[in-house]
């Protein structure tokens, strides 16, 4: 990481493409776009009619010749044309002005860990789109460490778990590197997916993609914990009449519902504890779990895991933007890289 850090201080801007937000830091600026990873196209014409928060309240409202797309899936560009119009959008012509002017444009982006070469180069062209002339890419999970402020440089353990919208991946990190890590493809999608497929399967009631937001309704009060309300009221169309229709549905329900995702998420942990040293174990039984992404605040995620680990789970203080915060504090050079100390003679 030491000779990363010297190319990361060159580069102006840092870019986070997730498959829910696309987050861009520009370097003396701070954080210039935290926007939703979609955009709406006119099919009829090609033309870009809308990006982030106002494409997202297209989703499921759209007449037949406007297509609502997400060029960013699991951390991974899948539409590099469509990422490309979809950044410059988000930048706006002020940005791109001001970027343009550098006379060699350098960038950095995020990458899931263990992200296959196709990936790389998908998210290296779609940057090299915007001009940039050379792009260096760091591991999702280093720089969401930094982000939060773990000792990443220092010869002790700190276990980081980025919780997702499309994965979930969970390390120990020590001395600036990836002890060990795993990536779970399940995220907050899958816990939301978990839950409209039990509303549809024992309401017989679908729910709307945007209107309605299932997670944060379902789970109200205390979240995964049994502590919370015994039921909630949900407003959804029926699946055979077609008309709209409010259910009454037991949240003890939904928490089984959403065991099996959650489940994949504690045995990657437990996977990962397993391959860890045992040295570096031992100062995670003190240091614990730090929890960072957009789906960390999933209500009674943390207490579940704090139950089944046995461990301290800890939530950052912005878990959302922890990982361009990181790419941030590279960029500004505020991360000072571990010197060895000669041995005296």
């Amino acid at each position: 990481m030491t000779d990363s850090l010297e190319q990361l201080r060159r580069c102006h801007f840092a870019v986070d493409l997730g498959a829910a937000r696309t987050r861009v830091y520009v370097k003396g600026t701070g954080v210039a776009v935290d926007e939703p990873s979609v955009a709406a196209v006119n099919t009829r014409t090609g033309a870009l009619i809308a990006v982030g928060e106002f494409a997202e309240k297209m989703t499921g409202r759209t007449p037949d010749y406007i297509r609502v797309v997400r060029p960013v899936s699991g951390g991974t560009v899948v539409d590099i044309e469509m990422a490309q119009r979809m950044l410059r959008q988000l930048l706006g012509d002020k940005m791109r002005r001001a970027l343009r002017r550098k006379p060699f444009l350098r960038a950095a982006a995020c990458t899931p860990h263990d992200a296959d070469p196709l990936a790389q180069r998908a998210t290296i062209e779609t940057l090299v789109g915007l001009g940039a002339r050379k792009v260096e890419l760091v591991d999702t999970l280093i720089a969401a460490a930094v982000g939060c402020g773990l000792p990443v440089e220092r010869a002790e353990a700190t276990m980081i778990m980025v919780c997702g919208a499309a994965a979930t991946q969970v390390a120990v990190l020590s001395l600036g590197s990836i002890v060990t890590a795993e990536r779970i493809p399940v995220g907050g999608e899958a816990v939301d997916h978990a839950i409209v497929q039990h509303l549809r399967h024992q309401h017989e009631l679908m729910l709307p993609s945007q209107s309605v937001r299932p997670l944060q309704i379902a789970l109200a009060g205390n979240g995964l914990s049994p502590h919370g309300p015994a039921s909630t009221e949900i407003h959804g169309r029926d699946v055979a009449t077609g008309l709209a229709r409010s259910v009454r549905v037991d949240t003890a329900a939904v928490r089984n519902a959403i065991q099996t995702p959650l489940t994949a998420v504690l045995d990657g942990i437990g996977k990962v504890l397993r391959d860890c040293p045992p040295d570096l174990v031992a100062d995670l039984a003190d240091r614990g779990i730090i929890m960072v992404g957009g789906s960390a605040l999933l209500p009674g995620l943390d207490q579940m895991l704090r139950q089944a680990t046995g461990m301290p789970v800890h939530i950052a203080e912005r878990p959302d933007v922890c990982a361009v915060q990181g790419l941030g504090y590279m960029l500004e050079g505020k991360i000072e890289p571990l010197v060895l100390d000669p041995l005296a003679t």
